[in-house]
């Protein structure tokens, strides 16, 4: 997940040229994930922003989730579509540095961030009446992992480099590429890179899923026990109940989509760091490309799930709508439940005052 260039021998690309319509699909589909990721995650972070009621916890854990995405698609994608048309490097050694640099910060903002909100839940589920994290606790969390994310991607700002020299080496009459720049990664020693891209899956995408699956599944457990005793509330605690496992649902959604977008680029970057021979020459591309595409497609998962499963969402998107066309629309009521009342009769106050998710 952290490389954001076309990894692979730049010559083959120009004895395996790409054909139109690879290129035209290619360009289309990278277009769509980029209006599609910023328009949805900027409504989503601007109503949340906008809304006191929606700003709790979860939310803005979700909005810092779409920061990240939207800082992908400014960046990262841009780029990448540029990079893998052009048979070089034309966007300069800032950009070189700073594309791969945003992606790995951005890939681990939003692992982080799902890791928080599962731990969030869980904390509110299975001990209702112990701590409850309040929104200044969710700000403080969000800007440790934007300086946690910024460390760790540090290396590519050491490591990526602009460079020739795949090109000296030709043995062509004229040589058409000697002037032709690439975008790469340079480290001291092969062990040391493996060393990093491998700790990079370990913590940045197999360790975060597989702590988020304890905490759903600790969840579920959980809330299955206690089935009856929902069945026999009131109707008011009922309703409560079926909008909190409306989250719950909403939640695992993201977190099984972001997994399994982003599952072919690590597979991928796995067997170029380990065991590159295999890969097809002349299918190089194509198959990062692929790989690459389907991680940038997560960027429009959250406000596409978010905004089908979560009803105060869509009454302020219409709302807003309806004040952009008319000039004023008409309050809407937004739904409210405590996010702990599915798990106990006997909450803290704390947990009541802090607002509705949905």
């Amino acid at each position: 997940s952290h490389k954001s260039h076309i990894r692979g021998t730049w010559v083959e690309s120009n004895v395996c040229p790409p054909s139109v319509s690879g290129t035209t699909l290619l360009i289309v589909a990278y277009s769509t994930v980029i209006a599609v990721g910023l328009v949805g995650n900027t409504c989503l972070v601007f109503i949340i922003s906008r809304q006191k009621e929606m700003r709790n916890v979860t939310n803005i854990l979700i909005a810092n989730l779409s920061c990240s995405d939207i800082l992908m698609c400014v960046v990262c994608l841009p780029v990448t579509v540029i990079y893998t048309l052009m048979d070089r490097w034309i966007l300069g050694e800032t950009l070189c540095k700073v594309t791969p640099f945003v992606q790995c910060m951005s890939v681990t903002v939003s692992i982080f961030s799902l890791v928080l909100i599962a731990l969030e839940r869980h904390q509110l589920i299975i001990h209702p009446t112990g701590w409850t994290p309040a929104a200044g606790h969710s700000y403080l969390a969000v800007a440790v992992t934007w300086m946690v994310a910024c460390f760790i991607s540090l290396p590519f700002l050491s490591f990526n480099i602009l460079t020739n020299a795949p090109f000296q080496n030709l043995s062509l009459p004229f040589n058409p590429f000697s002037d032709h720049l690439i975008c790469m990664e340079l480290w001291p020693s092969e062990r040391n890179r493996l060393a990093y891209t491998t700790s990079l899956l370990l913590f940045q995408y197999c360790l975060p899923l597989l702590l988020i699956l304890l905490c759903y599944l600790r969840i579920f457990l959980r809330l299955r026990r206690r089935k009856d005793m929902v069945e026999q509330a009131t109707e008011a605690r009922q309703r409560k109940a079926r909008g909190a496992q409306r989250v719950n649902a909403m939640l695992v959604i993201i977190v099984v989509a972001f997994a399994l977008c982003w599952l072919p680029l690590n597979v991928f970057n796995t067997i170029f760091d380990w065991y590159h021979q295999v890969l097809p020459s002349c299918q190089h591309d194509v198959i990062f490309s692929a790989c690459h595409l389907t991680a940038m497609a997560s960027t429009c998962v959250n406000p596409v799930v978010y905004g089908f499963l979560n009803t105060n969402f869509q009454k302020e998107l219409k709302a807003t709508l309806q004040r952009c066309h008319c000039g004023w629309g008409v309050p809407e009521t937004y739904e409210s439940f405590p996010l702990s009342t599915v798990a106990t009769d006997v909450t803290k106050v704390s947990s009541m005052q802090q607002g509705s998710l949905l």
